[in-house]
């Protein structure tokens, strides 16, 4: 079995000894290395889920970590602020507004206190974490938003415009959602199955998807037109992952001899990969996870303990293998610390939030680039996304794309006190690009049978609170929209 870190043959047999050169690839991150934090920095005594859904279960940022738990009777996810290492109190508050267990929970890169959970109820929630964490149990959200008729297994927050969240059902729809008005506002029709990942370019203008149909695509999120799309019959494909804005793509998959595979595409031409490479025998699924500042690219196995790591290239091979972080604790999910979170003092290029279910223990993992100064390294910190957006949803959905706003991370870490205002009205009913989402549902999966939890017609709208929470800067008053059925057409 081939495997992607073994090296070339450097020389022939037949040429001479002066002529023979060895294939030295200088590179400044070929001695990162990863380091595991000690026993009282990690988070210890969560009850971490047991869902076999194949998402992390677990988002942070800068000042907080969540954690999908184990619960009884509706789904909740635990919110601890990131200096609160340690254990933790079995009784300790919980987000628990959901009716069904929470399969997906993501972090507003733009309002930090911000975030969006789904789960298998069918709803979408929005919640307001208060500052310094969680007193009692939440189960007020600040929005529920109600649209898909089966369950809803992904959420993801566009990258460079606030208040745009896709969400993914198994009603095989993907919905735009405008938090600004707390409606959908598009809907990408094009898959055949459940969507099994969704993910970004750097300014938000394509989203590639992988889908248990066996195809990839490159998708136009507002018109939800299909621009490139690959029918992977020897690289069933699991993950995706944007190359920042080198216009390729990686998908992690499986080969047609059952092997973990990686296959890197150009995102213009999905006709063939570009390469394609065996990893190892292993079953768990492989998460990548792309550093667009390093140009490195993390494979995590579930249900293994190791990390490898590679550096991307423009030209062949595209792929060098640098190293691989090993321990002996399978891993459930990694959450991944946001840039501007980073410690830069200690060259940490990348931090892992491992869960580990047996233990009940979530980990942190540094990735540290070894230098002996200890002044600031700009040639491994360029300018990276920070924390403000570079749009507003009405701009995005009119057409306009814009890059990240960029942000220096010499000054260290500057906690935004931005605060999210929900819309305050009370919805029925939603009918997206005129078509009743409760239409044409698809056969239940396997899993669903049985459960009782399909969305019926009360579901469907989006129900707020009225708590006087969230308010965008520089934003105008809002007044509520006209009662009755809300359509629109794209």
């Amino acid at each position: 079995m081939r495997d992607l870190h073994k090296s070339s043959v450097l020389g022939s047999k037949h040429g001479s000894l002066m002529s023979w050169r060895p294939q030295y690839r200088s590179s400044k991150f070929r001695n990162v290395y990863g380091k595991a934090a000690s026993r009282e920095h990690c988070f210890d005594g969560i009850p971490i889920t047991k869902n076999v859904h194949d998402n992390h279960f677990c988002a942070v940022n800068a000042r907080f970590l969540a954690i999908v738990t184990e619960s009884a009777g509706g789904g909740s996810f635990l919110v601890i602020p990131l200096e609160q290492t340690g254990r933790i109190e079995p009784n300790y508050p919980k987000v628990c507004g959901h009716q069904g267990n929470v399969l997906d929970i993501k972090w507003n890169p733009f309002i930090e206190n911000i975030i969006a959970s789904c789960s298998e109820d069918t709803s979408v929630r929005i919640w307001e974490i208060p500052e310094g964490g969680l007193k009692r149990n939440m189960t007020e959200a600040v929005l529920e938003l109600y649209g898909h008729s089966r369950r809803v297994g992904l959420v993801e927050w566009h990258p460079t415009t606030n208040n745009i969240l896709f969400s993914a059902g198994y009603d095989y729809k993907v919905l735009i959602w405008n938090l600004d008005i707390g409606e959908p506002v598009k809907m990408i029709d094009c898959h055949t199955d459940v969507i099994l990942c969704m993910s970004f370019n750097t300014d938000g203008s394509l989203l590639a998807t992988t889908c248990k149909d066996k195809k990839l695509r490159v998708v136009e999120p507002r018109s939800g037109r299909v621009l490139q799309e690959a029918s992977c019959k020897n690289h069933r494909v699991n993950r995706v992952v944007f190359l920042g804005s080198t216009k390729r793509l990686l998908t992690t998959g499986v080969s047609r001899w059952n092997t973990r595979q990686i296959a890197l595409w150009d995102q213009e031409d999905l006709s063939m990969p570009l390469i394609e490479e065996e990893i190892d025998g292993l079953s768990g699924l492989l998460f990548p996870f792309y550093d667009a500042d390093t140009h490195m690219l993390y494979l995590a196995g579930k249900g293994d303990g190791n990390i490898r790591y590679y550096e991307i290239g423009s030209e062949k091979p595209y792929l060098s293998y640098l190293m691989e972080f090993r321990s002996p604790a399978p891993q459930k999910g990694l959450g991944v610390m946001p840039k501007h979170g980073l410690d830069v003092s200690a060259c940490e290029v990348f931090r892992f939030y491992k869960l580990i279910t047996l233990k009940g223990l979530i980990e942190p993992i540094s990735m540290i680039v070894p230098r002996r100064s200890e002044t600031y390294q700009e040639d491994i910190y360029p300018m990276t996304p920070g924390t403000e957006p570079a749009l507003t949803p009405d701009e995005w959905l009119s057409g306009v794309n814009r890059d990240p706003i960029l942000m220096s991370l010499k000054e260290g870490y500057k906690k935004t006190s931005k605060i999210f205002k929900a819309p305050v009205r009370e919805k029925k009913s939603v009918v997206v690009n005129g078509i009743d989402l409760l239409e044409n549902v698809p056969p239940r999966t396997e899993n669903e049978v049985g459960k009782g939890q399909e969305g019926t017609g009360h579901l469907l709208g989006a129900a707020w609170k009225a708590t006087p929470l969230l308010v965008l800067p520089n934003r105008s008053a809002w007044a509520p929209p006209s009662p009755g059925t809300w359509s629109i057409s794209l």
